[in-house]
Parts: C-alpha cells; structure tokens; sequence
C-alpha cells in the first residue's frame, strides 16, 4: 500500500487509503513530519496492528473520562478535586482535538500558570492532566502520551507552622471546654481534622492505648481515609488516655458514637469549629492565626524533637511513604538541638556496645515523653479537668 504526502495551507499531512476512503493526518510544519507519520502508519498498516484513532476532542474524552473512571473509584472529595480541575482550570484545552495536543502546549500550559497561581496548585493540575492522558492511551484514544514528558514545577520548601506546648496551654485555657479535648486529641495524635471528627469510642482501645484510624469526615459523611495507609493505629499518651476518660464521662452520648460529635449529635462542622471555636481561641489567648492543620505539625515536630523513628512518625501520621514525612518535615531534623540529641543517642548506642551493662540507652521508638513532659509539668487545671 502506498500514501502520499499533501499540503493544505502551511501544514503537511500524510494521506493513506483506507477501505475506500483516503484518511488525512496531520503532519506538521515541515513535509519531513508529515513523511515520518506516513511511515509509521504504512508499517502498522503491513503490520496488522493498524488502529483507527477516535477523533474526539478534549472536553469529550474529559467528560467521558471523569464519568468512567474518576466517579466510580475515587472517594467523593477526591473525585470533587479532579472534576473541579478538569472543569475550571484543563477547560484551556476543552476546543481541542484530544490526538493533536503535545507535550509543548501541554508544558506551555504548566508554565503559564506558575504566573498565576502557587506551584503546588500547578503540581495538583499537572497530576491530574497526567492521569487523563495516560487513560486516553491506555483506552485507545492515542497512540502516545504527550504528557508523560510534561515537567512538574518544583516545589520551594516551606517552613510548617506549629504551636509549641506552652501555646497549646495558653489555648486551650481560652477554648470552649466542649472543644478542649478535641484540640488536645488532634496535637497528640496528629489526625488529620476529618479523621478526629470521625473518631467514633468503639475505635479507642483502651487497654492496648491505641485508637484506630478508621474513616475521615466529607460534607457530613464517612469515607474512608486519605489513602490506604491512612487506615492505621495511633499510640496515645498516658495524658491523652485520661483526658479521654474524662471527656467520656461528660460528653453527649448521641447515635453515632462519635468521640466529638457537632452541636446537634451528628458530625462536627469542620469550617464552623474554625470559625466560632479555634480561631476566637487562638485571638483570646494572644497567639498568632494558624491552621488547624498545625496542630498536626505540631505533633510531628514533638515526634522529631523526641527522637522518633523516622518510619514509625510517618506510619502514625498516616504518611503513604516515608518520602512524604521527609519532604513536609524534613527541614526539623537538621534543627541544631535534634542534631545534638542524635550525636547524644550515638555516643550512648556506642557505651553500650562497648559494655551491655551499662549505659543501657532507653528506647524513644514509642516514647513521647520529652516533649509531652513539658506540658505535663505545667501546673494548673483547665476547663474540665484538662491537665496539660
């Protein structure tokens, strides 16, 4: 079989008759692009591997693409991020023949937003263009990927924020007593906010001191976790255990068996407990406005002043790898007095290897006490009996 090279315009293209009919593909700029496109077809075609590739343009295989895949196997809030992404920010492409888009625009596009917007919203789109696109081949509706090639932007470290414990004390002194036990539980264990609201009493496991991480808060519902290793074990401190006991014994009992339900029984409001409790807390105590989210850097930076393995921080924190803990918290190991434990941890591991019976060094594998020490040795109750 035999095609031809044909220009419309500045473009060339290859032409190859196929059943009858003679089948126009883009070529580009120069009749070279257009010659290695014919080639490639001819041999398909000889090959028996020729494949006609669906002409749809972007928005339809999107549409197409989030209906099929994103809807049925995702969670909720994360199939709500894709299609939000897709719909606002990837709809630069929805004109466009899905086939004829290349790395280079893609890339372009990448760049052009990194004027706009931060980079770490940028990585967020670039994942998800990804994920379409490698759908789009797999499916047969490309023959190659153009945006496996596409560069990420590199995010620049940012320093997280935390609250140290003297602040947490100064907090929870200003906070609500309803809410005292939900602060404390979240700076002890690091859960994440939609896993504390979700907390039910049949996930503490009292005697063992651990609670089980088991579903996360969306829009009022359950779902499951963060990712798969977000379904994990969290060892609680002696001090949270009691607190706990406490809050038991004075907490509404509702249907839910929540461990902090909302107002009304049900699951708490995320955005309202910002808004009508930890912010005015954080103003009354005289502290600076930070995230809820701190209170989970706060956790991971006791841990990591404490001299945590670096694999047990990231399985309680509920990492999915350890790459994950070192790129968020990474820049509190080279802190001047965790490097001076450490040398302090070595030199102790060395006397005992050089005479076991002494010197023998205590394990912190498990041990928050350093840090939690501090909030301990503060005098004075709170609230409900809080003592921190």
């Amino acid at each position: 079989m035999k095609g031809s090279i044909q220009k419309k315009g500045s473009i060339y293209y290859a032409v190859i008759p196929i059943g009858g009919k003679r089948k126009w593909y883009k070529g580009g700029d120069t009749k070279k692009d257009a010659q290695r496109i014919l080639t490639e077809k001819l041999f398909e075609i000889d090959a028996g591997t020729y494949k006609e590739i669906p002409k749809t343009t972007f928005k339809e295989f999107a549409e197409f693409w989030l209906n099929s895949y994103v809807e049925g196997n995702l969670k909720p809030s994360t199939a709500k991020g894709y299609r939000d992404i897709v719909k606002k920010n990837l709809s630069h492409f929805d004109g466009r023949v899905l086939s004829e888009i290349t790395t280079g625009q893609l890339q372009a596009y990448v760049t052009r937003r990194l004027r706009l917007v931060s980079a770490k919203t940028v990585c967020n789109d670039t994942m998800v263009m990804k994920l379409l696109f490698r759908h789009a081949r797999k499916w047969g509706y490309l023959k190659l990927n153009p945006a496996e090639d596409v560069d990420r932007p590199k995010l620049k470290g940012t320093e997280v924020e935390i609250l140290e414990p003297h602040e947490l004390k100064q907090l929870l002194e200003k906070t609500d007593q309803r809410y005292q036990t939900a602060f404390l539980t979240a700076f002890l264990t690091g859960l994440r906010a939609g896993e504390l609201w979700a907390l039910k009493w049949s996930d503490i496991d009292w005697s063992s001191g651990k609670l089980f991480v088991r579903r996360s808060v969306w829009k009022g519902g359950f779902q499951t976790p963060k990712t798969r290793k977000s379904v994990r074990k969290v060892d609680m401190p002696q001090q949270l255990i009691q607190a706990l006991k406490r809050w038991k014994l004075a907490s509404p009992v509702g249907e839910l068996d929540l461990v902090f339900p909302g107002i009304k029984g049900g699951t708490a409001n995320h955005v309202n407990v910002m808004n009508r409790q930890f912010y005015p807390a954080l103003r009354r105590a005289g502290l600076r406005q930070v995230s809820f989210h701190s209170l989970r850097h706060s956790n991971a930076s006791m841990r990591i002043q404490g001299g945590q393995n670096i694999k047990y921080i990231s399985e309680q924190l509920g990492h999915s790898t350890i790459r994950i803990t070192l790129d968020i918290y990474g820049h509190l190991f080279n802190d001047v007095n965790f490097t001076k434990q450490q040398v302090e941890l070595l030199e102790s591991s060395f006397e005992s290897v050089r005479n076991p019976l002494e010197n023998t060094p205590k394990s912190q594998v498990n041990d928050l006490t350093p840090r939690i020490q501090l909030i301990e040795n503060i005098e004075g109750n709170i609230g409900g009996g809080i003592r921190i």
